[in-house]
């Protein structure tokens, strides 16, 4: 059987000029993927991780501030780099429950 997942990244923070990618992906199931996040060094605080899924409110998946970073929940891990301004998803193994709206702000 083949499923293909469908993760949809949406840029959230116009004012700071976040830029994220791919805006959209299909991912066969089992396979693993990431996103990127880029931000301006300049105007940097913390950057936040979210899960849209259908019919519900945004969640938090992570918050992240500190150069280096690498914060980790099951499958999912995200990384942070702020000397680059950039910030990086990345969903192993996909699963269907996987298929979510992602974004970052």
């Amino acid at each position: 059987m083949l499923l293909i997942l469908w993760l949809h990244l949406v840029r959230v923070s116009s004012e700071l000029n976040v830029e994220q990618s791919p805006p959209s992906l299909r991912v066969q199931e089992g396979k693993s993927t990431n996103f990127t996040c880029r931000f301006p060094t300049s105007s940097f605080y913390a950057l936040y991780w979210y899960r849209w899924e259908p019919a519900k409110s945004p969640t938090i998946l992570f918050v992240i501030s500190l150069n280096g970073d690498v914060k980790k929940e099951g499958r999912v891990t995200a990384t942070l780099d702020t000397t680059k301004g950039y910030s990086y998803l990345y969903i192993i193994g996909s699963q269907p429950e996987d298929s979510a709206t992602y974004l970052c702000a």
